[in-house]
C-alpha cells in the first residue's frame, strides 16, 4: 500500500463528523494525533502505539495497514495490522510482528468482525499468503489457534507487603540472597530515579541510549547460550528512541562489584506495565540477580500507580521460565495465536520454534557471526 492510498484513507476517517463510518485502513505513523486518540480505550497498549509501529517500521521496513473504525475525531474500534514482505518468506499480515499478543479494540464481537473481514479483504487484494493475529480472535468467525502460549500477569495494586506476602518461598530466598551478596538495582527511564531502591548514594541513572547498550552486551550472550542469534542492535537502538525516550518504558540494570550480570527491558502505557526482554550472566544466577531484579521493578510500578505488571509470552516447553514467572505471585492464562492461510483458505496450525536443531547450531557460532545471522534473518521473520 502506498503511503499517499494510507494517508487518504487516515483523511477520510478523521473528517468523518456524522456517526460512524465504514472501517478504513490508516498508517498511525502518518496522524500526528495518534497516541491520543488510544487514550480513550482501557485496554490499550504500547503495542498498539505509533511509538511500537515505528520501531517495527525503522527495523525491518514493515508497513503498517491498520484497521480502525473512526466517529469523528474518536477512534472506535483498532485492528493493527503490518505488511511483511519478504523475498524468502514471502508477504502476510500480523498483528503484530515480534509482539507477545496485541488484542484489537472494539466494543463486542460485531464490530471486531467487520475489522477481520475488511482484513482478509486486503489480504487478498495485497496476496498476503496469510494473516495472524495474536492474543484474541473474539468475533473471528471459525478462527482455531494456531499456536499456544502462556501469559503472566501480577496485580500491583496491593502494599508492599502483601505483594511480597504472594512471592513463592524460593523468590523470597533468591532475593534475600542476591540483596546478602550485595546486588545493585539500577534504573534508567521515566519510573528511574536518581537513587536507586537500595537506598545508597549512587549517580544520577543512564539514560535510555547508554543502559541499552549494557542491556544489548548481555541480551547477545544470553541467545547465544540459548542458541538463538539476537536481534539487531539497531532494533534496540529504536525501541530506546521510540519507545523509552518518550517515557514509554524503562531499562533495569543488576550490578555486581559494578559488573553488569543482569538486565530487563520494560514498557509501560497507561496503567499497564510489560516485561518485553530479560538477559543475564549465567556465571552470576547462583546470585540471584533476576530475582531482585523482578522483584525491584515490581515495587517501582506500584509505586508510580501502575495497576498491572504482564510478563509477557512463555512457550509452553519452557517450563523453568513459566515456574520463575508463576513464583511472583503472577496469574496465568493463555494466549492465543490465529493463522489464516489464503491458499487453504481454512485457519492452520503452526509449530513452536522455540527448540530444535537450529538451537545446537547457532550455539557453536562465534558472536560476531551469530549477530550478523539476526542480522540478516530477522528482516524476514515476524
Amino acid at each position: 500500500m502506498s503511503r499517499e492510498a494510507i494517508t487518504e484513507d487516515v483523511t477520510v476517517g478523521r473528517e468523518a463528523s456524522a456517526g460512524a463510518r465504514p472501517p478504513v485502513i490508516t498508517d498511525p505513523l502518518q496522524h500526528a494525533a495518534w497516541d491520543s486518540l488510544l487514550e480513550a480505550h482501557p485496554s490499550s497498549s504500547v503495542f498498539h502505539t505509533a511509538a511500537w509501529a515505528q520501531v517495527l517500521h525503522e527495523t525491518y521496513g514493515h508497513q503498517p495497514a491498520y484497521l480502525c473504525r473512526f466517529a469523528g475525531e474518536r477512534l472506535e474500534a483498532l485492528l493493527p495490522v503490518m505488511e511483511v514482505s519478504s523475498p524468502l518468506t514471502g508477504r502476510r499480515g500480523v498483528s503484530l510482528p515480534f509482539t507477545d499478543f496485541c488484542a484489537p479494540l472494539t466494543s463486542g464481537c460485531e464490530e471486531a468482525r467487520g475489522l477481520y473481514h475488511l482484513a482478509l479483504e486486503h489480504g487478498r487484494r495485497r496476496a498476503w499468503r496469510y494473516f495472524e493475529c495474536r492474543g484474541s480472535a473474539q468475533g473471528w468467525d471459525a478462527a482455531s489457534p494456531s499456536l499456544t502460549f502462556y501469559g503472566h500477569s501480577i496485580d500491583l495494586r496491593r502494599s508492599e507487603a502483601a505483594l511480597f506476602g504472594g512471592l513463592e518461598s524460593a523468590v523470597k530466598r533468591g532475593i534475600r540472597k542476591a540483596e546478602q551478596q550485595g546486588i545493585r538495582i539500577e534504573f534508567s527511564g521515566e519510573l528511574g530515579a536518581a537513587k536507586e531502591l537500595r537506598g545508597r548514594d549512587v549517580p544520577a541513572p543512564m539514560g535510555a541510549a547508554d543502559a541499552m547498550e549494557v542491556f544489548y552486551r548481555l541480551h547477545c550472550r544470553t541467545r547465544r547460550r540459548h542458541g538463538l542469534p539476537p536481534q539487531p542492535c539497531r532494533f534496540f537502538e529504536h525501541i530506546a528512541r521510540n519507545v523509552l525516550g518518550p517515557g514509554h518504558g524503562f531499562i533495569v540494570i543488576a550490578r555486581f562489584e559494578e559488573r553488569p550480570v543482569a538486565a530487563a527491558v520494560f514498557f509501560h502505557w497507561g496503567r499497564q506495565a510489560i516485561y518485553k526482554f530479560g538477559a543475564s550472566e549465567f556465571a552470576f544466577q547462583h546470585l540471584r540477580p533476576n530475582n531482585l531484579l523482578m522483584w525491584e521493578s515490581i515495587k517501582r510500578c506500584a509505586l508510580h500507580g501502575l495497576h498491572s505488571l504482564h510478563l509477557g509470552r512463555t512457550s509452553q516447553a519452557n517450563e523453568g521460565l513459566r515456574r520463575f514467572k508463576l513464583g511472583f505471585g503472577a496469574t496465568e492464562e493463555t494466549i492465543n495465536y490465529y493463522r489464516y492461510d489464503f491458499a487453504q483458505d481454512a485457519f492452520v496450525t503452526d509449530t513452536d520454534r522455540a527448540q530444535g536443531w537450529a538451537n545446537t547450531f547457532f550455539r557453536l557460532l562465534p558472536p560476531p557471526l551469530l549477530r550478523l545471522a539476526g542480522q540478516l534473518l530477522y528482516p524476514h521473520l515476524s
